[in-house]
């Protein structure tokens, strides 16, 4: 018989609770599997099992993937330690899923960015190989000319031997503001590409991933668990769709 994971792993990995708070709950009887309540939260679920908590099912989930509006002033890394990390966002059950960012956004990028624990995934979707487009509202010091968007699209030298791939640039109305669409992700990218135009980033946020959208509902420092269309489009071009 193939069983998944203990009870107290697949709760906890749901981030309903901690692995100590699963096992009050099942002292207090508050788990089933099969409809029958179990005391115990070392048990080992088969994959064909229904079990609930509270009455609610509770679906095992290997990886978790989470969508948070990145607020300024918080890093993607922890390689700033003076800094606040965007896992500090996180609920404490959350915080115990080893999570991290796919990906990075600058200290004053703001927007959507995912955090998972699935690292061959992540891999796969940082892979320049598989030329996974980013989505970026911008706003920039000076006015934009339309030339700038062949520029891009051919690709711009940013001083140091590298020519950036392809990107697309949508210039808005008032020329100082739009979109860019990238495949890859060099350091300070957007900022460089513009400077080795004359040009700044005064505003940039990040509004799409791997044809995933910012909820717009997600106010600035929220964040929520993928859903499971989201979570296909996010893959799709890569691993396990």
């Amino acid at each position: 018989m193939e069983y998944i994971e203990r009870i107290d792993k697949i709760i906890s990995s749901s981030g309903k609770m901690s692995r100590k708070q699963v096992k009050k709950a099942a002292a207090q009887g508050r788990i089933s599997l099969d409809g029958i309540i179990v005391k115990s939260a070392d048990i080992k679920v088969n994959k064909n099992q229904n079990l609930t908590l509270d009455g609610v099912p509770v679906i095992y989930e290997q990886y978790t993937y989470i969508m948070m509006n990145k607020p300024e002033g918080y890093v993607s890394s922890t390689d700033d330690p003076h800094s606040p990390y965007v896992i500090e966002l996180l609920s404490d059950e959350f915080k115990k899923l080893n999570l991290f960012c796919v990906g990075r956004l600058d200290k004053d990028t703001v927007g959507l960015i995912i955090l998972t624990n699935d690292g061959d995934a992540a891999h796969q979707l940082l892979s320049p190989k598989k030329h996974v487009e980013k989505l970026y509202f911008f706003e920039c010091a000076e006015k934009l000319t339309d030339s700038m968007v062949k520029i891009f699209n051919d690709g711009v030298s940013l001083g140091d031997g590298y020519t950036t791939k392809p990107s697309k640039l949508e210039i808005g109305e008032d020329k100082l503001s739009g979109y860019i669409t990238l495949t890859e992700g060099k350091y300070h990218q957007i900022k460089r590409m513009f400077g080795a135009c004359n040009n700044k980033i005064t505003y940039l946020k990040r509004c799409k991933f791997g044809g995933v959208e910012m909820d717009s509902q997600l106010q600035v420092g929220e964040w929520r668990k993928l859903y499971e269309n989201e979570l296909k489009i996010l893959l799709k071009s890569v691993i396990r769709c």
